[in-house]
């Protein structure tokens, strides 16, 4: 069954033409590139712990993901994967900060865990703009198929 939206709302890469998929897959790509080369090394830079840094990081991502699934900068399931990951990996990384300031330093895992979970949820991400490059790729030829 085909949602009914409004022309206003951005759509998802399910259901975007090939004119949006194009759009999103720059802005998405564009976005990426800025996290990886300007933010990241900014947060690295920063005079604070591993883990505050890292959830520094997490925080942001989970702001980009639910960014990401609002503006319909990809695929619905991943975008909310996405999501999943980088909450799951904020909250592991808020409680180890946590437990640190009351004085309980050996939980180290917790950073551990949550850096794998933001590298899968990074994973997610570049397999999300490959699939929108891959869908965009098939809607133009389709619709050129068409029109001849």
């Amino acid at each position: 069954m085909r949602r009914v939206t409004d022309p206003t709302t951005p759509r998802a890469a399910d259901d975007a033409t090939p004119a949006e998929l194009e759009r999103g897959s720059i802005r998405l790509f564009l976005m990426l590139v800025a996290l990886a080369l300007l933010v990241v090394p900014l947060i690295r830079d920063l005079p604070l712990g591993q883990t505050t840094r890292t959830g520094i990081l997490a925080w942001l991502l989970v702001g980009l993901a639910f960014y990401w699934l609002y503006a319909g900068l990809g695929y619905r399931v991943l975008l909310l994967v996405q999501l999943l990951l980088f909450s799951t990996a904020a909250t592991l990384l808020t409680t180890k900060a946590g437990l640190v300031l009351i004085g309980i330093d050996r939980l180290s895992i917790l950073r551990r865990s949550a850096k794998g979970l933001i590298l899968v949820g990074a994973a997610c991400a570049a397999l999300n703009l490959l699939a929108m490059l891959v869908g965009f790729a098939r809607r133009r030829k389709a619709s050129q198929t068409r029109s001849i």
